[in-house]
């Protein structure tokens, strides 16, 4: 299916911020997920860090990023994104990661020991971890949530009915569960998922998921059009118009959200410090 017109993105320039992300060796979900925006935010010297390698131990049909056996946590990573995070000017940082199974924190520590990084480089960063599921280890949680991001985000992703499709190694429970622990285990915290639509989902269950989240005492929602970001990923089943991403925006604030970001071009991690400080304000 051609894009519409309103999901064709400019290219820009993105020349300095790829030289220091390669000068500190750091990968970004901006790269290897695809993203349209990433022109854009690479532009504006910003990117989601994504951290504990390039392999995935889980294969989603949406996701672009490599499904393989991954190497083992780099012990030098935390300080080169805390290094990266500092030569770009960051003020708001996020970090993200692969999906890693294989490991028997998921990879709960080397968020914990980036986070502490980054904070000990600067302590006035505001930080957002977008976490997998841990497969719902609540130990897990706690080892993320104690070293205090200032907001926690793990994305449903899609509708329930989809998940077999879209999330075969996932489970939406166990996706809302998460956020639903991360809020009692840390009451204070900023808690945050998304949605991608134009799956085949309906605008009745988008609202259902969005009623599921405001229930697990979720903060923030990004809510955006599926991109196929190539040829083996699952193909868009349709382009949603503006229109009734702005409907979801003004239902999301209706619910209750603090913050709600929905546009065909809202990906979970863009403009994450804007909407961490209007909600502020």
């Amino acid at each position: 299916m051609r894009h519409p017109e309103w999901i064709k993105v400019k290219a820009t320039g993105t020349h300095a911020t790829k030289s220091v992300l390669r000068r500190h060796g750091v990968s970004t979900v901006c790269e290897e997920a695809r993203c349209p925006n990433q022109g854009k935010c690479f532009s504006e010297s910003t990117a989601t860090f994504m951290i504990l390698g390039d392999r995935c131990t889980r294969n989603c049909s949406f996701c672009a990023v490599e499904s393989s056996k991954p190497l083992p946590p780099d012990p030098g990573e935390p300080e080169r994104v805390a290094e990266a995070a500092v030569a770009l000017k960051l003020k708001f940082v996020v970090i993200t990661s692969v999906t890693r199974d294989d490991l028997s924190d998921g990879g709960a520590g080397q968020f914990a020991k980036t986070v502490r990084a980054v904070r000990a480089k600067n302590n006035s960063l505001k930080i957002e971890v977008l976490t997998p599921d841990f497969k719902g280890n609540e130990e897990a949680l706690k080892i993320v949530l104690g070293a205090r991001p200032d907001v926690f985000n793990h994305n449903v992703e899609t509708v329930p009915r989809l998940y077999p499709a879209v999330r075969p190694q996932a489970g939406y429970e166990t996706s809302v569960n998460v956020l639903r622990t991360a809020k009692r285990l840390c009451p204070g915290i900023k808690t945050k998922s998304g949605i991608m639509t134009g799956l085949g989902e309906s605008e009745e269950e988008v609202l259902s998921v969005m009623r599921d989240l405001k229930d697990a005492g979720c903060d923030y929602l990004t809510i955006g059009q599926y991109l196929q970001p190539g040829r083996n990923n699952v193909p868009v089943v349709e382009y949603i118009r503006p229109e009734v991403f702005e409907q979801y925006r003004v239902k999301g604030l209706e619910m209750g959200f603090a913050a709600v970001a929905s546009s065909p071009l809202t990906r979970s991690s863009m403009n994450a410090g804007e909407m961490y400080e209007k909600d502020r304000r």
